[in-house]
């Protein structure tokens, strides 16, 4: 089985955990960039008006995949927008595809990620999994966004992310 790791990172958090996941799996890692760098601003109007970034590489390039495996933050409460147009690729592809992510997490769970996914390709994926910053911080009170935002994973976090993951993808792949 052919997997592509496709990861955009805001941060660099999701692009380690990403590199780590691509190293242990039999997987080809393909960074995501935008056309012109983002600022928090740009995140915020993207997310509220739902556009979607030109982005390097083109989606077609994909094709070759039996599994894409998106790795990237989720932004108050929905995928990042630069991988939009890959989703939007999928509508017409079926392709299996997943989400995998580190995001923040300080403001809880996000339950509409799933509804934008399957609205966003027109199918279901094979795997969802949504871990958080705020689980890898100890602190005496619980941690803001603040926090979670200038949290860089390390190397151990990338790992441990990457054999969460890995156990979960295990299944999808693993033969009959």
């Amino acid at each position: 089985m052919k997997i592509a790791i496709v990861s955009y990172s805001f941060t660099g958090n999701n692009d380690k955990f990403a590199a780590s996941l691509a190293s242990e799996l039999p997987a080809t890692h393909i960074r995501i960039t935008t056309q012109k760098p983002f600022a928090m601003k740009s995140i915020v109007l993207d997310m509220i008006f739902s556009r979607t970034p030109k982005v390097h590489p083109h989606p077609d390039s994909l094709q070759q995949y039996d599994l894409i495996l998106f790795v990237a933050p989720v932004w108050m409460g929905n995928v990042a927008s630069p991988v939009r147009a890959y989703l939007h690729a999928l509508q017409s592809k079926r392709q299996a595809y997943g989400l995998l992510s580190i995001s923040g997490g300080a403001d809880g769970e996000n339950p509409k990620l799933m509804a934008e996914l399957l609205k966003r390709t027109g199918a279901s994926p094979a795997i969802v999994l949504d871990q958080h910053i705020k689980d890898y911080i100890t602190l005496d009170s619980p941690p803001t966004r603040q926090d979670t935002s200038a949290y860089k994973i390390s190397d151990t976090d990338a790992v441990r992310l990457s054999e969460n993951a890995i156990k979960e993808i295990k299944k999808l792949i693993a033969p009959v």
